[in-house]
């Protein structure tokens, strides 16, 4: 009896540090289709990789879409591929910021709801997804 109800605190302890370690993960992005709050932004200059901000460049949390990540936009005007090359303070969760060379063109962008598809997970060959 003493044999069995140690064994029950030893699980017990067990799960309960591996739920509160998933607890601590952050969201990550899968390979696959995601839906992300899209805004725009046209303030040139480096980004947080240290590249120049250019058309083709978007900011992401880099807890859930790594610097080097490559995402293709499903939807709306603005579709195609776009590498992650920067991050930004308002930039939190699912969300991406799209660099727009024009600044009028970005504030007419708003806020719009996307589909986006990870191609490819931070810098890693090996996080390539399918196509």
């Amino acid at each position: 009896m003493q044999t069995a109800v140690a064994a029950l605190i030893v699980c017990v302890a067990l799960s309960d540090s591996t739920v509160a370690a998933q607890r601590r993960e952050r969201p990550r992005a899968a390979a696959g289709t995601l839906r992300v709050t899209a805004t725009a932004y046209c303030v040139a200059g480096k980004t947080a990789s240290g590249t120049r901000a250019r058309t083709g460049i978007v900011a992401a949390d880099p807890s859930v879409l790594p610097v080097g990540s490559i995402v293709r936009i499903i939807d709306g005007a603005h579709s195609g591929v776009y590498t992650v090359m920067d991050t930004g303070p308002a930039v939190k969760g699912r969300k991406i910021d799209i660099f727009m060379a024009s600044c009028e063109r970005a504030a007419k962008f708003g806020e719009q709801q996307l589909r986006i598809r990870v191609l490819r997970r931070g810098w890693s060959s090996k996080a390539t997804a399918n196509r």
